[in-house]
């Protein structure tokens, strides 16, 4: 038999809770990211490393795959929110 408080934290933590969680933490990331990329790429002052240099991933800074991380976990929560199941 189940308490209140463990119903009350069933009852809270629904797929689409957790799913909505997900997207606000992925959509947080990807305005983090994004203007780290932003200011790495297209602003004078850099907080990335730069291109090429030590400190990157083939070639690019890893602020961008960060934003690219949270692109996909954005999509793949808004895909989970609106799919049927």
């Amino acid at each position: 038999m189940l308490t209140n408080r463990e119903q009350h934290w069933g009852a809270a933590m629904t797929r689409k809770n957790s799913l909505l969680v997900i997207l606000l933490v992925g959509l947080a990331g990807v305005i983090f990211s994004g203007v780290l990329t932003y200011r790495d790429f297209l602003a004078q002052t850099a907080t990335c490393s730069p291109v090429g240099q030590a400190g990157t991933l083939f070639g690019y800074p890893p602020c961008v795959y960060g934003l690219v991380m949270y692109a996909v976990l954005v999509v793949s929560a808004i895909l989970g929110l609106t799919s049927k199941y």
